[in-house]
């Protein structure tokens, strides 16, 4: 049975076994980073070809006699100012990942965390009923100590005055759990979950939500 850390609370936290000691598939969980990742460019850079540069419409010189390369525009691709041969244009870079794909992967994710025992539950109720970046501050550095690399903290989205505590932390990032891809948590080195969150990871993963 998986299991993580209460951090503030007494004892473990139950976790799901088929979301959390799911076998890790390193193929998948790639496919589904590049395409969370891909998702989110914006795809909007954009060059100009000889026929969008202002200028040009005269024959720079005649075509014989001047001793010099025959030329017919001054925006040709070879002449500085002139246009862009294939340059970039703007477009989309997503593509699909099925949706039995996408939870199997989350489900590598979240295991590998609840394996290396990065992954803790605890309980906004107690010590968040107000922002305090303090206690956040003070709720990592008991679990993790004073380097502990990036932290993901992912709530669910009834929990907006908890996630206030931990915004301006340093390499923290707080995510609701609908929001929270793949990408987001294979890309932190530790993860902590409310037990609501915790609950919706589930039920995404497991394909109940």
């Amino acid at each position: 049975m998986a299991s993580a850390p209460y951090l503030n609370k007494s004892g473990q936290a139950t976790l799901d076994d088929d979301a959390f000691a799911a076998k890790w598939n390193e193929a998948l969980v790639h496919e589904c980073v590049r395409a969370e990742l891909n998702a989110r460019r914006t795809g909007t850079a954009s060059s100009r070809t000889r026929g969008q540069v202002r200028g040009g419409g005269a024959k720079p010189w005649r075509q014989k006699g001047t001793g010099r390369a025959r030329a017919g525009s001054s925006r040709s691709p070879i002449w500085t100012g002139g246009g862009t041969v294939f340059g970039p244009q703007p477009r989309h870079y997503t593509f699909k990942v099925n949706r039995k794909e996408r939870r199997a992967a989350l489900r590598s994710a979240l295991s590998v965390h609840a394996e290396r025992d990065s992954l803790a539950v605890f309980d906004p109720a107690k010590g968040f009923d107000a922002p305090s970046t303090k206690a956040a501050a003070k709720l990592l550095a008991d679990w993790l100590g004073a380097d502990r690399g990036s932290v993901l903290v992912v709530l669910a989205d009834s929990e907006e005055q908890t996630a206030l505590s931990f915004r301006n932390l340093a390499r923290v990032s707080v995510l609701p759990a609908t929001g929270a891809g793949v990408a987001d948590v294979v890309g932190a080195s530790a993860l902590l979950l409310s037990q609501a969150a915790a609950d919706a990871l589930t039920d995404r993963a497991k394909g109940a939500a």
